[in-house]
Order: C-alpha cells, then structure tokens, then sequence
C-alpha cells in the first residue's frame, strides 16, 4: 500500500475498513478538530458558469482556492478531466491562481456549448440569449429541431439545461412547471445576467482551452507532469446514471492512474463506501465536507488527496 505524507496529530484518525483484495486498509480521515465545517453560502461565491449543472461544485471554491494557495498554482497548469459546468477551471483563471487551464469533457452537447463560448460565436450566444422569448411553445419548438450549426447546438442546450428539472441534460428530464415561487420556465432563465457571464468570460478566456474527449485518457496523457494540477470530479457512483449521459466510469481505473499523477491532485465524490475503499488502498487521505443538494438537505461529499494537511474549517 502507498504511504503517504503525514497528517498533523490534532487532524487525523484511522479507522479499519473492510477486508479488501489487496488486504486490511486503513482510512485517513482528515478531521477538523473541535471545529465543524459549516455548509458553505453559494451565494457568496462568483457565479461564473453559464450552466446550472447537477453536480457543481460552486459549494467547494473556498477549499478549492486553499488548495490551488497550498500548491503555488499561479505558474502552474490547472487541468479538469470531468469539466461539466466549469465552474473551478473558470474561477482558477478568472482570479489568476493558475497560468491556464484545460476543460475536458465527454458530453458532445455540453462540449458545444463550451466550443461557442471560447470561439467569435461568443457574441452571437449573448444576443440570442437576449433575444429569446420564454414560452413554453418557444422552448419546445428549440428543442425539438436538429441544430444547423454548433452555435445553435449550444444555445439549445443551454436552453435545456436552464429550463429542466434541476438542469439535467440526460434523456428524459422534463421541463420546469412551478419552478421558483411559481415563475415556471422564467425562474431559471436570467438572460441579462447570462449575457454578463459571457462577456466576463471574454475577459479571461485566452488563458482557457477546451478538448472534447475521454478525461480518462487526458489524465493518462499527463501523468508525468509535475507543472500540473489535476482537479476531478467524475459522475458519481450513486446519482450518475439519473444526471449525466455519459455516467460510466471506472472508478478503480481513475484512482490507479490518480496514484501514478506527478503533480497535486484534488478528487471529490460522494460519500460511498466503494470510494472510501478505493481511496483508502491507494494512500490517499479523505476529508468530509458538508454541502445543501438540489432539495435543499444537508449531505457530506468527499474531498480526497495525497495530503490534506492544508484544508482548514471555513
């Protein structure tokens, strides 16, 4: 079993799991002393990504900012293999914690709304966005047409994903009725401050590409780089396959490579027992972080590393 670095007295416990394969683990838990964590305010966070995407991680930015400080990120590559909503590559390079940073993700449909942001067609999203009149004609009418162009593709999956049910893209989500104090399909669309989003992203968007692909094998690609930091954050285990089209990951094979990483890593996940098995025979310590889901109930997620001596109580 990989050892790894050591945990101050005061932050840590073990605790012995069951027997696996590879025989008796024993899990890191990175403890915050008398302190508890307290679930973090969204609203105080920048709302920078245009997507309301299941799954985001807006909650964690104030550890993710502890992380990038306790790595000397401002020189460094930040590469993020599951990029969805993008909301920690955008906040990286917006504040300039890292030098540049590479979004990867599999979806063709959130891919092409990433492709329009990062390319001239950047303006053209901001004005049909504008433009749009809400019906629920409207919308129906957008999303059953085959897009003509990826441009068009964006602004109709942005469309979805603003007016389904707390943003799900995968087949099968339905559509806002009630949406917030009765606003229906308006309660999630915010036009102007989506256009702003766009235009602030004009601003910083030289310092961010984009690929289109498997972040399994980006991660392999970069495994040797010790100029990188690598924030993941695949599907998870439980909610997936109801959130995300491509859900399946092989999450032994993303920690062995994790294990193989040169440079500084941050995993999150939720809290599953076959996450804590795998992180544990691997080295790698955990922390428990609370967070508010879609219905509002308070749930931990995982936050998982080489060392954790670095995360604080915020």
């Amino acid at each position: 079993m990989r050892s790894s670095k050591a945990i101050p007295q005061t932050l840590q416990r073990s605790r012995t799991l069951r027997s696996l394969n590879r025989g008796l683990v024993k899990e890191q838990l990175v403890l915050f002393g008398t302190a508890k964590p307290k679930v973090i305010n969204v609203s105080s966070v920048p709302q920078r990504s245009l997507f309301r995407y299941p799954g985001g991680k807006t909650w964690l930015i104030p550890y993710v900012r502890q992380w990038l400080n306790a790595c000397n990120s401002q020189n460094k590559e930040l590469i993020e293999p599951f990029a969805g909503g993008g909301i920690v590559s955008l906040t990286a390079v917006a504040e300039k914690r890292v030098r540049r940073a590479l979004m990867v993700e599999l979806d063709e449909d959130v891919s092409a709304v990433w492709k329009t942001l990062l390319s001239d067609d950047a303006n053209w999203l901001a004005g049909k966005i504008i433009a749009f009149p809400v019906t629920k004609a409207n919308v129906e009418l957008v999303l059953s047409k085959s897009p003509s162009s990826l441009k068009e593709k964006a602004f109709a999956v942005l469309l979805k994903n603003r007016m389904s049910h707390g943003g799900i893209l995968a087949n099968g989500a339905g559509l806002l009725k009630h949406g917030e104090n009765g606003k229906g399909l308006l309660s999630r669309w915010y036009p102007e401050t989506l256009r702003d989003r766009i235009i602030d992203l004009q601003n910083y968007k030289a310092d961010l590409n984009f690929i289109h692909g498997n972040g399994l094998q980006i991660l392999k690609e970069n495994i040797h780089r010790t100029d990188t930091l690598f924030f993941i954050d695949p599907p998870y285990t439980v909610a997936g396959r109801r959130l995300y089209r491509y859900s399946e990951v092989d999450h032994a094979e993303l920690f062995r490579i994790a294990s193989k990483l040169q440079g500084s890593f941050l995993i999150t996940y939720d809290n599953a027992d076959e996450i804590r098995e795998l992180a544990s025979s691997n080295g790698f310590q955990i922390a428990e972080i609370p967070m508010k889901g879609t219905q509002h109930t308070e749930k931990t997620e995982l936050v998982i590393g080489r060392d954790l001596s670095w995360l604080k109580v915020i």
